[in-house]
């Protein structure tokens, strides 16, 4: 059985800068910034290529980025849906 699907929101609505290896992430729907360190951010890139469980995550991850533990994404996808930056589809 597959996982959740996870959207971001649309490129746009969220606004980074990186700052000495973690990226400053101004959520413009919420008003909220966030600091956050990698995979974080390219998660959020990998997701505007359109809605992606976790495995679907990590192959389009893959590509750039070398993961040994898969549980890697599950733990930064619950951080960012805490966080609001990522919901369920």
């Amino acid at each position: 059985m597959a996982g959740p699907t996870y959207i971001a929101d649309p490129e746009g609505t969220v606004l980074g800068v990186e700052l000495d290896g973690l990226t400053a992430l101004f959520h413009a729907p919420s008003g909220m910034t966030h600091i956050v360190a990698p995979p974080a951010p390219q998660i959020l890139d990998a997701l505007r290529e359109g809605p992606a469980d976790a495995a679907e995550l990590l192959r389009r991850l893959r590509v750039h980025f070398e993961f040994g533990d898969d549980e890697v994404i599950h733990a930064r996808l619950d951080e960012l849906e805490t966080a609001g930056l990522v919901r369920r589809a």
